[in-house]
């Protein structure tokens, strides 16, 4: 019996390490990324020697002994082979002009200042992400010197300032909290005006409490707000990160278009320019787009009249908008909407004529890496978004950016396209704005 249990474990533990070595530096690694290339040949190794020394003292059959060191050593190979491709293709980024062409439609995470600096410095990134990881522990001014310093070496080197993006919906997500304030979410405004008095101008206190705190820390794009209509039901059975019925503002359409309006134009005056999220919505989606596909099936013409009445706001008020990882199959049944030239060029600016910056939802989330995170790149540009996001983990943009050049040496980019995509990058950087430190007066 205990011999059983321990081939048991021993088998569990190859194929674990076999599915590791052919997953390496996946997202959902990212915690062990210090040591987990190190660690998996390791595993392999000592695997591989136990496995020989019992085959040896014939504690394990030939057939069933073979087979093990045969998927320890497939792991093994796999592992060297993944790692040996990705310093590969960082070698292969950093050394190409055609990153650099296509630098201004990355925006990343970072983890390592110095990391990042060098690619904004080298105009091979157009935007940075600062996360919780960022902020975390640091005051205001350290933020804004950090912030500054990229934006000197953009400078320096004759290059146009970045975007710098950041999280700051209020509520639940606020990833410049602290050292911002902790602010309420906006449902809570429109729950305190129950009949709609005074809702206006209170949203716009709020976004100027909101915009003026980002613009002091160096943020010119906030991924906010969420212009997704609230869900009816209680959504998706596995739900870790979307939590949309816990952010959205309210499941009525003209109260989420009002707000959205309201608060975009409170942003706007602070110097910091709002993102409506995430187009095509997720209050009809049943999953997490962080782990997995999602879809929207029902027709578009309820979804004009309702969901997307919010993100039409977009169209005059100089928003930016985030496009999720959402097919709708009406408009096209095989890509997500961030990768999605029908919706892209045909919906969004043909139908609507919308000429803000569209960014992509994080690369790194389920329902789109498991395509490769470098072929959805170059699928998002070619579909004629302006900016894709790679922000949960950093090491991932050089397969995104791999992908892209790829797709731009087989003539899948439009040249047009792109400096189109240039042009409404550039328009994107709101004009720096001073403004006093104004706190939230709360409720009234």
């Amino acid at each position: 019996m205990r011999r059983r249990l321990v081939r048991g474990l021993a088998w569990c533990g190859a194929m674990a390490v076999l599915y590791v070595a052919f997953h390496l530096r996946s997202p959902y690694l990212l915690v062990w990324r210090p040591v987990e290339t190190a660690a998996l040949l390791l595993a392999c190794a000592v695997g591989i020697a136990v496995a020989v020394r019992r085959l040896r003292t014939r504690r394990l059959g030939p057939l069933e002994g073979g087979l093990l060191v045969g998927v320890l050593a497939v792991a093994f190979a796999a592992a060297g082979v993944g790692e040996v491709g990705y310093r590969l293709e960082r070698r292969a980024v950093l050394a190409d002009g055609d990153a650099r062409a296509l630098g201004r439609h990355f925006m990343v995470g970072y983890r390592d200042f110095d990391e990042v600096a060098m690619l904004a410095q080298r105009g091979l990134i157009g935007g940075v992400y600062l996360s919780r990881a960022n902020v975390h522990g640091r005051s205001g001014a350290e933020i804004r010197a950090e912030v500054d310093r990229l934006q000197a070496l953009r400078r320096r080197a004759g290059l146009p300032p970045l975007l710098v993006a950041a999280d700051q919906e209020g509520g639940s997500v606020a990833h410049m909290t602290p050292p911002l304030a902790a602010l309420p979410p906006l449902a809570q405004l429109v729950e305190d005006a129950q009949d709609g008095t005074g809702l206006d101008a209170r949203v716009r206190a709020y976004g100027a409490t909101q915009g003026c705190g980002l613009a002091a820390l160096g943020v010119n794009l906030n991924f906010g707000p969420v212009a997704d209509l609230r869900p009816s039901g209680r959504g998706p059975l596995i739900d870790t990160h979307t939590l949309i019925r816990r952010r959205a503002i309210a499941a009525d359409p003209a109260v989420v278009e009002r707000v959205v309006a309201a608060y975009d134009a409170a942003l706007l005056a602070q110097g910091v320019r709002p993102t409506l999220k995430h187009f095509p919505g997720l209050g009809r989606v049943a999953t997490d787009t962080h782990h997995f596909p999602g879809r929207i099936d029902e027709p578009v013409a309820r979804l004009a009249a309702a969901d997307w009445r919010p993100f039409r706001t977009a169209v005059k008020d100089g928003a930016a908008m985030m496009l999720g990882h959402v097919v709708v199959p009406e408009i096209d049944p095989d890509m997500p909407a961030s990768l999605s030239g029908a919706v892209v060029r045909g919906l969004l600016r043909g139908e609507w004529g919308f000429d803000g910056l569209l960014v992509t939802d994080d690369l790194n989330m389920g329902a789109v890496f498991r395509r490769g995170i470098g072929t959805a790149a170059a699928e998002a540009l070619e579909a004629g978004v302006d900016m894709v996001l790679v922000a949960y983990d950093p090491d991932q943009y050089y397969r995104a950016m791999f992908g892209a050049m790829e797709a731009l040496r087989g003539g899948k980019l439009d040249a047009a396209q792109l400096a189109a995509g240039d042009r409404r990058i550039a328009a994107a950087v709101p004009p720096m704005r001073s403004c006093a430190s104004r706190p939230w007066p709360g409720r009234t």
